[in-house]
């Protein structure tokens, strides 16, 4: 069972935490607006089906985030190095 994540915001930077959730939740918004505005042929083209792409892979980038500061945390070790994983790397775990 995966932390809820108003749970991630009681630790060290809790304004961090909520900074970066909040930025999630944003992308996924911005994420389903998207394709949904492709499902109703609103935009269309190659670039237009891009912006969703790029949008995934950085969601893709972003998701593991506060699971990984938390886990440096548990470890003893500051949040702060934890980072986002390059696209590079999270493009292959779609493949």
């Amino acid at each position: 069972m995966s932390p809820r994540p108003e749970a991630a915001t009681t630790g060290p930077e809790p304004e961090a935490e909520k900074e970066i959730l909040g930025r999630i939740t944003a992308m996924i918004s911005q994420e389903k607006d998207l394709r949904d505005r492709l499902a109703q042929e609103e935009i269309d083209g190659t670039t237009e089906h891009a912006r969703p792409a790029r949008l995934e892979t950085e969601l893709d980038q972003c998701r593991g985030l506060p699971r990984r500061r938390r886990a440096r945390v548990a470890s003893g070790r500051g949040p702060g190095g934890a980072n986002v994983r390059p696209a590079s790397q999270v493009e292959r775990y779609r493949s």
